[in-house]
């Protein structure tokens, strides 16, 4: 197993726990918000920071600047003027790239389909799921009324879709923006999981991955 997967998810769809238990089945890491406290170690920023900036969007600066500035590393001039989210974000996108480094490993959300879309051994999933299993989801782990459970998906959807969109040149659940998009309410959490490890087996005979 050398294959990095990346999951972008609806909130609700039950992202994580997938990227958790393909995780577990394969013996590697998974990070989600386990990324930002090794991202606060490495860049030196407070965790609590990343976390309050984390997949949040932001109209303050253009994203042209964003790249370019990445582009010449931290030592830009420019650097030290950017907002503290784009600093968020470049140290976000700078752990995913030495995560990936490493090996094999699964990585949830932080548009790491796209901070890694030059790598050849990664797979870039995206999980949905249907409203009202999302909703049941959400209720239940966070004992919610339906109202609010709604409430917090739309909220926290547009919140990824409108961060991915600003970051990436691609757009957040469209099919073209990913190797392959699951609609987790139809198998089920297990058999999600079963159906991604047949595609990540074939995947990697396929392209003669060890």
């Amino acid at each position: 197993m050398n294959t990095i997967i990346t999951i972008g998810r609806q909130f609700g769809s039950a992202g994580r726990e997938i990227g958790e238990k393909l995780a577990a089945h394969y013996g590697i890491k998974c990070y989600d918000k386990e990324l930002l406290t090794r991202a606060a170690k490495e860049s030196g920023f407070c965790e609590e920071m990343l976390i309050n900036h984390d997949e949040r969007p932001t109209n303050s600066f253009l994203y042209n600047l964003v790249m370019d500035t990445y582009s010449f590393g931290f030592n830009s001039s420019s650097f030290v003027d950017m907002p503290i989210s784009h600093k968020v974000f470049m140290a976000q996108f700078d752990t995913i790239k030495k995560i990936a480094d490493e090996g094999a490993c699964v990585i949830v959300g932080r548009c790491a389909d796209y901070a890694l879309q030059d790598y050849k051994n990664v797979i870039r999933l995206f999980i949905h799921g249907n409203e009202d299993t999302k909703i049941k989801r959400i209720m239940e782990k966070y004992s919610l009324s339906s109202d609010k459970a709604r409430e917090m998906i739309i909220k926290r959807d547009k919140q990824r879709q409108s961060y991915y969109n600003y970051y990436t040149t691609k757009k957040w659940g469209n099919v073209n923006s990913y190797d392959l998009s699951i609609n987790s309410s139809v198998l089920g959490i297990d058999g999600t999981v079963k159906l991604i490890i047949q595609y990540i087996e074939d995947f990697e005979t396929r392209n003669n991955i060890k």
